[in-house]
Parts: C-alpha cells; sequence; structure tokens
C-alpha cells in the first residue's frame, strides 16, 4: 500500500456533489493511503471537508484547495499553491464533469456552452497549467476520466456531455503521444454507469422523475455483471494507470463499467 510514496497528486473535483463516493473523492483518499501527498481541489468547500473525513488518519496527507477550473488564472494560481505547498506535480487526476440531458433541439446554447468548460476545458486548462512542470521534471503521469456515454448511445439523450467525454478521450491520446518522449504519460478512464452520489443528487431527476430506485433498476439490467460499481472503482482503475507498475501504458484507456459497452444489444 505505498506505490505513491513521495508522490504528489493534484485530484480535481475531489469533492462531491452529495454524500458518498464519487470518483474523485475515491480517488483522493486511495492516493492518500497509498502514500501519496494530495492536493484535493473542488469549487465546493463543504464537499472538500467531507473527503478529508473520509480519509480518516490519512487526512493530513491532504491539502484542500477551492478552486473553479473552469477559469484559467484560477487553475493557474491552484498549481502554483501545489508547488509552495508539496515542492512538485507527479500525477494529475481529471475528474470535473457532469451531464445534461437534450439533444441540439432541445439543449439551450447556454447550457451547451456551461457543458464544453466544465467537461472539456478545464481538462485542457489544469493540462495546460501542470505540463510545464511536468516537462521540466521530464515525467509524469495524467489520467482523465471520461465516460462509456462519449463512446457510444448510453441510454438517454445528453449530446453536450457525450460530446465532451469522447473530446477528453482523444485530447488524452493527443497529448499523450506529443508528449511521450519527455517521459509523460496520458491515459483515461471510461467508467460506465455507476452508482455514485450523482444518481440521486441529479440524474434521477432528469430521467425517472426523481424515482432513484427506478433509474438503479434500469442501470442494472445494461449491466452483464449484475450489479454497479462505485467512485471506488473509478479509483482502482485510475491508481493502475497513474501508477509505475503503467509504466509502458500511454495514450488508451480502461473502461469500467461491469461489462455493458461489450454487449451488441
Amino acid at each position: 500500500m505505498s506505490r505513491f510514496k513521495s508522490k504528489v497528486a493534484i485530484v480535481t473535483g475531489a469533492g462531491c456533489i452529495a454524500s458518498g463516493w464519487g470518483n474523485g473523492r475515491a480517488m483522493a483518499v486511495r492516493l492518500a493511503e497509498e502514500g501519496a501527498k494530495v492536493f484535493a481541489v473542488d469549487r465546493d468547500a463543504d464537499s472538500l471537508a467531507e473527503t478529508l473525513d473520509r480519509a480518516g488518519e490519512y487526512r493530513t496527507s491532504i491539502e484542500t484547495y477551492v478552486c473553479d477550473v473552469t477559469q484559467s488564472e484560477s487553475v493557474l494560481q491552484m498549481v502554483q499553491a501545489c508547488l509552495a505547498k508539496f515542492g512538485t506535480i507527479d500525477i494529475l487526476f481529471n475528474n470535473v464533469g457532469g451531464s445534461a440531458a437534450g439533444g441540439p433541439v432541445e439543449m439551450s446554447e447556454e447550457v451547451w456552452d456551461t457543458q464544453m468548460n466544465v467537461n472539456l476545458k478545464s481538462v485542457f486548462l489544469t493540462c495546460k497549467h501542470v505540463l510545464p512542470v511536468m516537462i521540466a521534471n521530464k515525467k509524469g503521469a495524467i489520467v482523465n476520466v471520461a465516460s462509456t456515454s462519449g463512446t457510444r448511445w448510453t441510454g438517454s439523450a445528453q449530446v453536450a456531455y457525450a460530446a465532451t467525454k469522447a473530446g477528453v478521450i482523444q485530447l488524452s491520446k493527443v497529448v499523450a503521444v506529443q508528449h511521450a518522449p519527455l517521459g509523460i504519460r496520458v491515459n483515461t478512464v471510461v467508467p460506465g454507469q455507476l452508482h455514485t452520489p450523482m444518481v440521486e443528487a441529479r440524474l434521477a431527476k432528469q430521467r425517472t422523475g426523481g424515482d432513484v430506485q427506478a433509474l438503479l433498476d434500469s442501470r442494472i439490467k445494461r449491466i452483464p455483471l449484475g450489479f454497479m460499481g462505485d467512485g471506488r472503482d473509478t479509483a482502482s482503475a485510475a491508481l493502475f494507470l497513474a501508477s509505475d507498475e503503467a509504466q509502458f501504458i500511454t495514450g488508451t484507456e480502461i473502461v469500467v463499467d461491469g461489462g455493458m459497452t461489450a454487449r451488441c444489444d
């Protein structure tokens, strides 16, 4: 449990929309458990407080920071604050994102633009400001979170979310190939339909009129393994990609979906 001893990691979206194990919260806690110093970033200070609580004895390895990762100057200040605290950056885990219902007809331009900023521009900006540190160090690992919605239809029209998550996958590939000669690896985790706090806080309202159990039942029917994972499953895949065990892996994806996208129906 010390794969990340002496490593420094930035985790964006390290809070959560509600109580429970979101992807970013799980990643921040798991990294701390395995020896990393974690710079846990979110725009909601209260949600970061719960992340610290869930870290238990490892909370001393986590420094929290409130930041809007859709704003370039805010991201730059966040990176500088991490460097001031820990001296370097070895790992970047990009997890900020959210979905909005609708296709091009139903969705307003404002919602489309917000989705682009939150889901895709945030990844661009953190890479923009973290990569110079990794380039100088000639090493680093970036793990971005996409979604199976970025690879295929997953049951509902959410055109901006799907487009941005496809964009995250391709952004990761381009950055990976560009920076591979410098010792920097970039990969993507592609979660499927997990049971994260987002289900109760947002998705059930969008898709089943607030009926959480109906949404859970419909999602489980699509999963060959017959159950839903949560943010800790995303974190487990991301930890591998961020670790030295994955030293020969870059520009690719790990799908975490219980076999859902392997089905042909």
